[in-house]
């Protein structure tokens, strides 16, 4: 089995903010993650992220809010589009 894409869309909001969202099904997970996703969530403005959600081999899932990069633990695609959101929300209303 190859990767699948699940999602790829971008948005691009009249107030200048990004939110783009990639999401791959891989034939096995991508270590230390457990599960057999990959994907990169991203909300900011060019060049400045405000809110990205990513795994990469090594590092396992993690998000960055406003610079500061902290573990995530994901539960499913479902949660985690969920909680990318409700950063979202939450940045916007700061």
């Amino acid at each position: 089995m190859k990767a699948i894409p699940l999602a790829r869309t971008k948005e691009l909001r009249d107030d200048g903010s990004i939110i783009e969202i990639v999401i791959w099904e891989l034939p096995r997970p991508l270590p230390p993650s457990r599960h057999r996703y990959k994907y990169r969530l991203y909300f900011g403005e060019r060049g400045q992220p405000r809110v990205r959600y990513d795994n990469e081999r090594g590092k396992g899932d993690h998000r960055h809010i406003a610079g500061a990069e902290v573990e995530y633990a994901f539960v499913s695609i479902e949660k985690l589009l969920d909680d990318f959101e409700q950063d979202i929300e939450n940045w916007s209303a700061t």
